[in-house]
């Protein structure tokens, strides 16, 4: 796993009143290492998005950022299964998704190493 993924932290621009207990956040931008252009980015992002509002019951928009070397890219927090998250992760071309269980933020390979590695308290790392 990319020492990125452990040290990822999130904003948002309104933070919702009603974070359901659990969640995935997932983003359709280019993998860790990969370059896209921007067109390609805002495609796959829109492609998710369209996904996620058919299928998650909670949606909202996040942004995960590394503080060491501020790579940003916007992302999603959907209430959908884990098994669903790292699908659809997988199906995006995505590493890795994070998983959000009361508060406690974890992070898992999309592909066969699925495995939840805990990370911190989302709630530390969300700004």
């Amino acid at each position: 796993m990319h020492p990125a993924h452990l040290e990822t932290r999130f904003r948002t621009d309104s933070r919702p009143d009603d974070w359901p207990p659990a969640f995935a956040i997932i983003t359709a931008f280019a993998t860790t290492g990969d370059t896209w252009s921007p067109e390609q980015n805002a495609a796959a992002d829109q492609a998710l998005e369209s996904r996620l509002r058919a299928t998650a019951t909670w949606l909202h928009r996040l942004t995960g950022y590394s503080p060491s070397t501020a790579h940003a890219e916007p992302g999603w927090a959907a209430a959908i299964s884990w098994h669903d998250a790292c699908n659809l992760g997988l199906e995006f071309l995505q590493d890795a998704i994070y998983w959000v269980d009361h508060d406690q933020l974890s992070v898992t390979l999309c592909d066969h190493r699925r495995q939840s590695i805990p990370v911190a308290p989302f709630s530390a790392r969300l700004d």
